[in-house]
């Protein structure tokens, strides 16, 4: 909103008109070290194989591979890139004060069709000189990425985009699954679903494992794509992971769907839904 060179106004001015200070215009925030960079790349491909560790085994075993960490730092990383162990130890992935949270609804539930369950989340993508976030919105019972978008922060924003789009391409879901994060806690998260006469649904803290199949999917993305590539700019990733994802959804072969991919099941078994309903 500010104008650099503008014939009337100085910055100064600009800026106490907009209640701000000046020094936070010119402020330049400072990214990470390298070597930090490097370390919380280490502990994204360590937390995939063990999602358990918490800042003490994930501090221990960076130690053991010859690494000089603290707690002190593994802990702010690991906040920083969202990971969360799947016991409550500590909360990363915290409401903010005074955002509702609701309780975990897919426990003994038959999910048999798409569009019941949708499920939600966000992961850390490493850069070669910094990182960003990506989320991804998913069918339960397909396993298909109906939209995703990549962002620089975590404010709630990025999210609810995807949401919009997934909601005009595919209609809403009965139910939607998320953590208990502050994005998906946020009244434009939450209200979007109620105002789509979607049920609302949050993992227990602290257990990852109540979402797994998008945690499954973070898996497959970060080792066939993500840590295969060291990219320079967030157009570079915007690219590969949309290469991906086009493959993921209608190429590989799915395991939980007898090597079809998600996107072949999901418009076959709407198909067929289909077919059923106007036979009856």
């Amino acid at each position: 909103m500010i104008e650099q060179g503008h014939p009337a106004l100085s910055i100064g001015a600009q800026c106490r008109l907009l209640s701000i200070s000046r020094s936070s215009f010119y402020h330049e925030p400072v990214g990470e070290t390298e070597q930090n960079l490097g370390l919380m790349q280490l502990i994204d491909k360590q937390f995939l194989d063990s999602p358990f560790y918490g800042v003490r085994q994930m501090t221990w075993h960076l130690q053991n591979e010859g690494h000089g960490v603290n707690q002190k730092r593994i802990r702010r990383l690991m906040r920083l890139m969202r990971l969360m162990p799947i016991y409550q130890k500590p909360n990363t992935s915290k409401p903010r004060k005074g955002h509702k949270t609701y309780p975990y609804l897919l426990g003994g539930l038959r999910v048999d069709r798409p569009g019941q369950v949708w499920c939600a989340d966000i992961t850390y993508l490493p850069m070669r000189r910094g990182f960003l976030y990506l989320v991804a919105i998913m069918d339960w019972f397909t396993r298909k990425v109906l939209a995703w978008r990549i962002s620089n922060t975590l404010e709630a924003d990025f999210c609810v985009e995807a949401l919009n789009e997934a909601i005009h391409r595919f209609g809403a879901p009965g139910i939607m699954n998320t953590d208990q994060g502050s994005q998906f806690t946020s009244f434009a998260w939450t209200d979007r679903l109620k105002r789509a006469g979607t049920r609302i649904s949050m993992d227990g803290k602290g257990r990852c494992i109540d979402n797994v199949f998008i945690e499954r999917l973070w898996r497959s993305l970060k080792y066939e794509c993500v840590y295969l590539h060291a990219w320079e700019t967030g157009s570079q990733a915007k690219a590969a992971i949309g290469q991906w994802i086009a493959f993921y959804n209608h190429r590989r072969p799915h395991t939980a769907h007898g090597g079809q991919p998600p996107a072949v099941v999901y418009f076959n078994t709407i198909e067929t839904d289909q077919q059923a309903q106007a036979v009856a």
